[in-house]
């Protein structure tokens, strides 16, 4: 049964925002871990998990359209490999070489090449309401993220793991982009399997050649709990509820969506780790959902 217009671009915002209320938690629950496993090591577990618990469901559906999986691929290794083989792989990377600060305000960007790109190759038209969003939406995250004191921007030393970070975001824009433009023939579940074994796939030889220097141990069990969240949470749950909301509300929309989430992290870490709450996270939170509203007020 098909939703009406307003009701599936509601169930889109919520897609979106599900994405990333468990996307924020991904930063809670793996901060730490840049000391206790190597990146890519991490990267392999993360989707080693998400396709083993993913594929009891989707082997029917990809058995069954494996002739369209086979025609698609052109379309397929593509995504499989910027969203699944690199993107998060390379945020790894850029964990052990700069600053939680530069990573929070270098994914700022994400929404902005989305953006960019949603209007060059999908004739998404970029407003003077959604780009002030965008504008308040970043001051916010801005404000968020050097907790008010934003004198700290001047004293920014930015780095190779900075630019890995940078990139990283434009491999999820481009990502993001391509979904969009999903097989209509592939049924998302289907999809969303032959993206994570052909991404896994890819991983393989990396994870391989990381090993050659730097040997495997048994994680400890904390570890392994926050594997089985990236795994099953922020990869197999996120990936599917973000890849519904492009298909739903577009690429754009979604977007600026994803500027709530450094308001979500920093309310998890209030209730999960006792982090203090002050008003910085009270203005920069209304800028953010200010900023949100006013880019998608229509």
């Amino acid at each position: 049964m098909r939703l009406p217009a307003s009701s599936a671009r509601y169930a889109g915002y919520v897609f979106a925002l599900l994405a990333t209320v468990i996307w924020s938690g991904n930063f809670i629950v793996a901060r730490g871990l840049s000391d206790e496993i190597a990146p890519v090591t991490l990267a392999f577990a993360r989707w080693s998990t998400a396709m083993l618990a993913l594929l009891p469901f989707a082997l029917r559906a990809l058995w069954n359209q494996r002739k369209d999986v086979a025609a698609n691929m052109g379309h397929l290794l593509p995504t499989a490999f910027l969203g699944v083989t690199v993107f998060n792989t390379l945020i790894y990377i850029a964990g052990h070489k700069t600053t939680a600060l530069n990573l929070s305000l270098i994914a700022i960007f994400s929404p902005v090449f989305i953006i960019l790109l949603a209007h060059f190759f999908l004739n998404d038209r970029i407003t003077v309401s959604r780009m002030a969003g965008v504008v308040l939406a970043a001051c916010g995250v801005v404000l968020l993220t050097t907790r008010g004191n934003v004198a700290l921007l001047l004293e920014l030393q930015f780095n190779q793991g900075d630019l890995l970070m940078l990139f990283g975001t434009l491999v999820f824009s481009v990502y993001t982009i391509l979904v969009r433009r999903k097989p209509v023939t592939l049924s998302p579940i289907a999809y969303l399997g032959a993206n994570f074994v052909l991404g896994w796939i890819m991983l393989v030889p990396w994870v391989v050649w990381e090993w050659a220097s730097v040997p495997p141990v048994l994680p400890a069990a904390h570890v392994l709990g926050a594997v089985l969240y990236i795994g099953i949470g922020a990869s197999l749950m996120a990936y599917f509820f973000w890849n519904k909301a492009i298909a739903t509300i577009g690429p754009a929309k979604a977007a600026i969506v994803y500027y709530s989430l450094p308001l979500f992290c920093g309310i998890e870490a209030w209730l999960i780790l006792g982090e203090s709450v002050s008003w910085v996270h009270g203005v920069s939170g209304l800028l953010i959902v200010c900023g949100i509203f006013i880019a998608n007020r229509q």
